[in-house]
């Protein structure tokens, strides 16, 4: 009787500590499904800030490009800059592009000469537009600025 008794008590514990086990196992599987997803959403934000850091070097090329059809007007270079900015906006940039007579923007605008005018804070001259990207895949507040628009902004002579 002592000797079943015995048994029972170390089978008992033997059971309480395979459940141990299992449950620690179990919260072993599901931190390292956790890390495998965060590295696998890091992956893709490096990808994407990657990305990002190409594309940026790509717009003063497009600035070219859209200077130089102002000039020769060659309907084969206007298609080429429609598809290069749709490519663009496919990847969630968008253009900043300010207009005469708007208010400075200080967040968007970056104001690379101050010229007399009628008004103060005016928009008088678009040099060059300005870019933001945001996340296609997320919803954003709006993007985030990657290249301010260049303009020239009034001060009204007192």
């Amino acid at each position: 009787m002592v000797n079943k008794k015995i048994k029972t008590v170390k089978e008992d514990k033997v059971r309480n500590e395979l459940e141990v086990v299992k449950g620690m196992l179990a919260r072993a599987l599901a931190d390292y499904d956790n890390l495998a997803k965060r590295v696998d959403r890091e992956r893709v934000e490096l990808g994407k800030i990657a990305s990002v850091g190409v594309i940026v070097k790509f717009l003063p090329v497009l600035d070219n490009l859209e200077r130089s059809q102002e000039h020769i007007k060659d309907s084969g270079l206007a298609i080429a800059i429609g598809e290069l900015i749709n490519v663009l906006k496919d990847e969630g940039f968008t253009v900043i592009s300010p207009s005469i007579g708007d208010e400075f923007n200080e967040n968007t605008m970056e104001a690379i000469e101050v010229v007399t005018g009628e008004r103060d804070n005016m928009v008088t001259e678009v040099v060059l537009s300005g870019w933001k990207y945001e996340d296609p895949v997320k919803d954003g507040a709006g993007g985030s600025v990657v290249r301010h628009a260049k303009v020239k902004v009034s001060k009204k002579n007192n």
